[in-house]
C-alpha cells in the first residue's frame, strides 16, 4: 500500500492511498464470504452457490459494493501507521478502481492545528463580586408572598397591588386603529417593576371596561419612534398579600424552615450561592476571553460544526418532542452562532495543550472518587456509575477541563469587583 499525505492547510489533510490487486485480494474475499449467503441460481440451494460461480456471476458488483468499506479500513490502517489523529468525519473525494489492477483513492480529513502556546500564567483578569443586601432578601420574600397571593375582581384600580387585564390596540398618527394590530386579554401587573412607565402611570386608577390611551417613544441612535396604544380595560383584580407570618413560611419551604428569621438566612444563603456561581463563571469566561484572544490559529471546520450541533441539540432537549422549535431558521442560527463556536473549538484545544505543558491528567483513582460522590446523589450504585465513568471521555475531559480552569485560576491575577448594579437586579 503506497501512501502519500498532502498538507493542504493548518487543519486538513489529504491522504493519497493506492493498493495493488494482491492487496484487494483478502479484503474482496471477504466481501464474497460475506454476499455468498445471500446468492441464488438455479440448481443450488439459497448460500450453496459455489464460490467459484459466485465471483464469475457477482464478482464485480461485490467488488465495487466493496470499494467504500475497503477505504475506510485502508484509510484507518494508515492513519494508526502514522499516528495520525484525525478529527471529525473524513471525505472520500476520489476513487479510481481498475478490476484486476489497483485501486487509489484519496480522503480529506481534519486534524487539529500545531499550537505554540503564549503566555497563560500570571494573567491578568477581573472578578466580578456582589455581596448580598438585605433588600435582596425583602424582594425575594416580597415574591413568594405574591405567588401565594389571592386575586379578587374589583371594578377598579386603587394601588399598585393589582392586575389589569386589556385589549390593546396599536393607532395610527392620527389615532385611527391600525388593521391587525389588536391583541386580546394582555395582563399588566402594575407592582412589577419591569411594567413600561407611560403604561404604568395610564392604569394607575384605571376601571373596568375604561379606554386609557398610552403613547411610548423609543430611540434608536438619532432616529426616535413613537407609538400609541389603546388599552381596553376588561378585568381589574385585586391582588391580596398573605400575611409573613410561620404559616407561610411554612408552606413556601415545605416545613423546611419553621421561623421567619430562617426563611431570612435560607434566602441569603441561596442568594450569596447563587452570586458565587455567577462570580466563578464570569471568572472562567474571563480567562477564557484573554487566552484564546491572545492565540491566533485556525481550527477544524467539523470541530465548529459539533460546537453548533450541540447548541441545536441543547435547544432540542427542551421541547416535549425533543425537536426544533416551528419555523426555526437552522442556517440563520449557525450563522448567528459561529463565532462563539469557534471561540469554544480554540478555547477547548487551548485547555488540551496546557494540561499537555503542566502534565495535568485525569486518572482512574479520579473516576472513583468521583462515582463515589455521585452515587447517592443520583441513586446508581458506585460500581454501575463508575463503569459509565471509564468508558465515557466525555467525563474525563470535564474532570480535565475543570482541572486545567483550576489551575489557570491559581495562576492568575485576579482583581476583584462588583457586579454592574443591572446584572445585580436581574436575580
Amino acid at each position: 500500500m503506497e501512501v502519500t499525505i498532502n498538507t493542504l492547510s493548518e487543519v486538513q489533510q489529504e491522504a493519497d492511498i493506492e493498493v495493488s490487486q494482491d492487496e484487494l485480494e483478502p479484503h474482496f474475499q471477504k466481501a464474497y464470504q460475506r454476499f455468498r449467503p445471500k446468492a441464488q441460481l438455479r440448481g443450488f440451494r439459497k448460500g450453496k452457490v459455489p464460490m467459484e460461480l459466485v465471483r464469475k456471476l457477482y464478482g464485480e458488483a461485490i467488488e465495487q459494493d466493496a470499494l467504500d468499506s475497503i477505504a475506510e479500513t485502508l484509510y484507518r490502517q494508515a492513519m494508526e501507521e502514522r499516528d495520525i489523529k484525525p478529527v471529525g468525519r473524513p471525505a472520500l473525494t476520489e476513487m479510481d478502481f481498475q478490476r484486476g489492477s489497483h485501486f487509489r483513492f484519496k480522503i480529506k480529513y481534519d486534524v487539529k492545528p500545531k499550537i505554540k502556546l503564549k503566555k497563560y500564567r500570571g494573567i491578568a483578569v477581573e472578578k466580578p463580586v456582589h455581596t448580598v443586601e438585605e433588600e435582596e432578601v425583602d424582594r425575594e420574600i416580597l415574591q413568594l408572598r405574591r405567588v401565594n397571593s389571592t386575586h379578587s375582581s374589583v371594578d377598579r384600580v386603587t394601588d399598585n397591588n393589582h392586575i389589569v387585564t386589556a385589549e390593546v390596540q396599536e393607532l395610527d398618527g392620527s389615532g385611527a386603529p391600525l388593521i391587525g394590530k389588536k391583541r386580546a386579554g394582555v395582563k399588566f401587573d402594575l407592582s412589577d417593576t419591569s411594567l413600561i412607565d407611560e403604561v404604568k402611570t395610564a392604569l394607575q386608577n384605571a376601571e373596568k371596561d375604561g379606554v386609557y390611551r398610552v403613547t411610548m417613544t423609543s430611540h434608536t441612535g438619532e432616529h426616535t419612534q413613537q407609538t400609541q396604544l389603546a388599552l381596553t380595560v376588561t378585568g381589574v383584580e385585586k391582588v391580596e398579600l398573605p400575611p409573613l407570618d410561620e404559616a407561610l413560611v411554612e408552606k413556601v419551604t415545605g416545613g423546611k424552615v419553621a421561623t421567619l428569621d430562617e426563611l431570612r438566612k435560607t434566602i441569603h444563603a441561596d442568594l450569596t450561592r447563587y452570586w458565587e456561581d455567577q462570580s466563578n463563571t464570569r471568572l472562567r469566561d474571563a480567562i477564557g476571553d484573554e487566552i484564546v484572544r491572545t492565540h491566533d490559529f485556525a481550527v477544524p471546520e467539523s470541530m465548529v460544526e459539533a460546537f453548533l450541533d450541540s447548541f441545536l441539540d441543547d435547544i432540542k432537549s427542551r421541547s416535549r418532542d425533543n425537536a426544533l422549535p416551528p419555523n426555526f431558521d437552522e442556517k440563520k442560527f449557525r450563522e448567528e452562532n459561529r463565532a462563539y463556536a469557534v471561540w469554544q473549538a480554540k478555547w477547548m484545544l487551548l485547555k488540551e495543550q496546557i494540561a499537555k505543558a503542566e502534565n495535568i491528567t485525569v486518572h482512574d483513582d479520579d473516576l472513583v472518587q468521583l462515582a463515589e460522590g455521585e452515587a447517592q446523589r443520583i441513586g446508581v450504585s458506585k460500581d454501575r456509575l463508575l463503569q459509565y465513568y471509564k468508558s465515557s471521555g466525555a467525563v474525563r475531559d470535564r474532570i480535565l477541563s475543570d482541572r486545567v480552569i483550576s489551575f489557570l485560576r491559581e495562576h492568575a491575577k485576579i482583581r476583584e469587583k462588583a457586579f454592574e448594579p443591572h446584572a445585580a437586579d436581574s436575580v
